[in-house]
C-alpha cells in the first residue's frame, strides 16, 4: 500500500501538470504545489483567487508575465543539480499569470493563502542566498528562494542538494505547533529529484506519540507531504538528492524544534 504522505508524478495532462497538490487533496489548510512540464512554445495561463504564488522555472527557460509585468527568458538550468539559481516570480493573490516555455522546461507553482498584498516581482539570483548546513555526512547545500527576509504573506521556499551518502533535515526536527518563540506551525512539501534519476532516497515522518510514523521510499519526481512531525531525509551512496521545500502556515517564520532524543547530535 502506498503511503498517504507520498504523491507520485503522473503523465503530463493537457496543461502539463504532473503533480497537483491542493489543500483539499492534502487534507490541510495552507500549501499548494504543482509541477508542470512544458514543451517549447507551450503557453499556460492560471490564476488562484485568495492565494499568492511563486512561479519557479526549475529547468529550461520561460517567459513569465502577471498583471502587466513581463519577465523574459527566466531560468536556464539544464538540471536542478546545476550550481545556479532557478527563475522565480512572486505573484500576489488573485492575479492571472502566464508562462510561455522557450525550451522544454519544468515549472513549479507554489501557493498559499494571502490577501493580495505586495507587487509582482522577479526574484533575482543574487537575492537567493546559498549556505552550507551541517558537517560530515550531515552536510547539504541550501538555496533560499523565498525566505523570511523576502516579502510575501505566507510562503517560505528553499531548495536543497544533499550529496549521496548524506542525511538532510537532520537531526530530525518539527514545526507543527504555534508556540510563540519556541516553534511555528508550518505545513511542508518535499519535491524530490535524484541524480542519476534511477536512484531512490528515504524520508521518515513521525510524531512524538507515533500517531504518524511512516518511512517513505521516494523516487525521482515524488513529493512527500509533511502535515506535522519530524521529517529527516537520507540519500543513499551514489545518488545525489535535490528537494524543493514549500512551507506555509498561520505565521511566516521558520522556528523548529529538534527531536530531544537526537538533539545531542547538534554538539558533534
Amino acid at each position: 500500500m502506498m503511503s498517504r504522505l507520498l504523491v507520485r508524478p503522473r503523465a503530463p495532462d493537457a496543461e502539463g501538470r504532473m503533480i497537483d497538490i491542493t489543500p483539499q487533496s492534502a487534507g490541510w489548510a495552507y500549501v499548494g504545489f504543482e509541477v508542470r512540464r512544458l514543451a517549447p512554445g507551450r503557453r499556460v495561463e492560471f490564476v488562484q483567487p485568495g492565494r499568492e504564488l511563486c512561479v519557479m522555472v526549475l529547468t529550461g527557460r520561460a517567459d513569465v508575465g502577471a498583471d502587466g509585468h513581463e519577465f523574459a527568458a527566466l531560468g536556464g538550468r539544464q538540471s536542478v543539480f546545476d550550481d545556479s539559481a532557478p527563475g522565480a516570480v512572486y505573484v500576489p493573490a488573485g492575479l492571472p499569470c502566464t508562462v510561455i516555455a522557450l525550451d522544454e522546461c519544468e515549472i513549479a507553482i507554489c501557493s498559499a493563502p494571502a490577501g493580495g498584498a505586495g507587487e509582482v516581482r522577479s526574484i533575482p539570483s543574487d537575492r537567493m542566498s546559498v549556505e552550507v548546513r551541517g558537517k560530515g555526512t550531515n552536510q547539504r547545500r541550501v538555496r533560499n528562494i523565498l525566505p523570511e527576509t523576502e516579502l510575501a504573506e505566507s510562503l517560505l521556499i528553499t531548495e536543497v542538494i544533499t550529496p549521496g551518502g548524506h542525511w538532510s533535515s537532520y537531526p530530525p526536527h518539527r514545526h507543527d505547533e504555534d508556540a510563540g518563540d519556541a516553534m511555528t506551525m508550518l505545513e511542508e512539501t518535499y519535491y524530490h529529484r535524484l541524480d542519476p534519476p534511477q536512484g531512490f532516497a528515504f524520508q521518515r515522518v513521525y510524531t512524538d506519540d507515533r500517531s504518524i510514523d511512516e518511512t517513505v521510499h521516494v523516487e525521482d519526481g515524488d513529493v512527500v507531504l509533511v502535515p506535522r512531525g519530524y521529517h529527516p531525509v537520507g540519500a543513499p551512496h551514489g545518488y545525489d538528492l535535490y528537494y524543493l521545500n514549500v512551507m506555509a502556515g498561520p505565521r511566516r517564520q521558520w522556528i523548529f524544534h529538534n527531536d530531544p532524543a537526537h538533539d545531542w547530535l547538534m554538539g558533534r
